[in-house]
């Protein structure tokens, strides 16, 4: 649903600069002349683990399935960006997101019952990523870009030192991974509004390895995924 209404809310956006298109005003001319700039950003994301199984899982009965799914979260953060020539920027985009991991489980009970359980592995990014901008030329008050680059997440709510006896999987605090998007910059009198959905992977193996939880010994690797939608405000 969110993904609807960002899609509905871009299109109308588009069709607005269209229908003015004939007596367009160039707004923030001197924009692009900027050596830097700074911003705002505010937006969601859907997050989720991809499992690679170890041998233990299919030699034991334990688990029959583990998945994870898409789950929703929200992120809050600051840009900061660097014009390096006409047609490419670097960005730093320091940003704080709240995410939710759904994992479905199905065990094997003593006596051969299966049963389904459903948890919910939530975590605080402080989320670091630098990225290099690669701008089109630009079209009156509308601009088309590309972004790719590296990231640092830094989980806050990452749980590998837990003592607790309940938890069913542990996760490290520290992840590097790579991220690409796509995005249009509208420009108004005061400020542009940029609408842009990226992919952002992680590479590092998630998983903090407990030899005391089941699920930890039938995981080889695990690592993160995370659609993020964001709306960047920038003067």
């Amino acid at each position: 649903m969110r993904l609807r209404q960002f899609i509905y809310i871009l299109l109308l956006t588009i069709s607005a600069f269209s229908a003015q298109a004939k007596s367009i005003v160039i707004n923030m001319a001197e924009h692009d002349d900027k050596a830097y700039y700074f911003g705002i950003t505010m937006g969601f994301n859907y997050s989720m683990f991809r499992f690679k199984y170890s041998n233990s899982f299919a030699q034991t009965d334990t688990f029959k399935n583990i998945t994870s799914r898409f789950g929703p979260g929200f992120n809050l953060g600051l840009m900061g960006n660097l014009r390096l020539t006409k047609f490419v920027d670097l960005r730093f985009v320091p940003t704080l997101i709240f995410a939710e991991k759904p994992v479905s489980l199905i065990a094997t009970s003593s006596v051969g019952n299966d049963s389904s359980v459903d948890r919910q592995v939530e975590s605080i990014y402080m989320h670091l990523p630098l990225q290099l901008k690669f701008k089109s030329e630009r079209i009156k008050n509308f601009r088309f870009y590309a972004i790719g680059g590296g990231k640092l997440d830094i989980d806050l709510a990452a749980n590998a030192r837990s003592r607790r006896q309940d938890e069913f999987i542990k996760v490290k605090p520290i992840d590097i991974g790579y991220e690409i998007g796509v995005g249009f910059e509208f420009y108004y009198p005061n400020f542009i509004f940029s609408p842009e959905i990226k992919l952002s992977q992680g590479l590092m193996n998630a998983q903090y390895k407990d030899p005391k939880i089941p699920l930890s010994n039938a995981l080889e690797n695990m690592t993160t995924r995370m659609i993020v939608i964001s709306i960047h405000l920038e003067g």
